[in-house]
């Protein structure tokens, strides 16, 4: 019986052989395991010098906010106790409703400030 692979490269019917195909195998997972890792990459922070930041008055220290320029603000207001703080209040650093995938300081404020629902 005769075969249709050679001996020296052992190549299937497509002319494929098996070392094409480890070799790419490894390196779509290579690839899946790359895009896992970005995946797992820590959100954006929100800087003071953002576009929306500006317009909400945002402050990573609810202390440095502008008490002339926003007159309600009250020292106890913090992102960690707002209504939009998408994290724990013990979290450094969560997600707010008000600045899409970009992360807020616990300790910061912006006039978007809510009181969260006694819970």
């Amino acid at each position: 019986m005769r075969s249709d692979r050679t001996r020296t490269g052992d190549a299937g019917p497509m002319g494929v052989t098996r070392r094409v195909i480890v070799l790419r195998s490894l390196a779509g997972a290579g690839a899946l395991f790359g895009a896992s890792l970005d995946a797992r990459a820590a959100p954006a922070k929100v800087e003071e010098s953002d576009e929306t930041a500006v317009a909400l008055g945002y402050r990573h220290d609810t202390a440095k906010v502008d008490g002339k320029r926003f007159p309600k603000h009250a020292a106890t207001q913090r992102c960690n106790n707002c209504a939009l703080y998408q994290g724990a209040a013990a979290d450094e650093w969560a997600g707010c409703a008000m600045f899409g995938r970009k992360q807020v300081a616990a300790a910061g404020w912006c006039s978007a400030w809510a009181a969260a629902k006694p819970g």
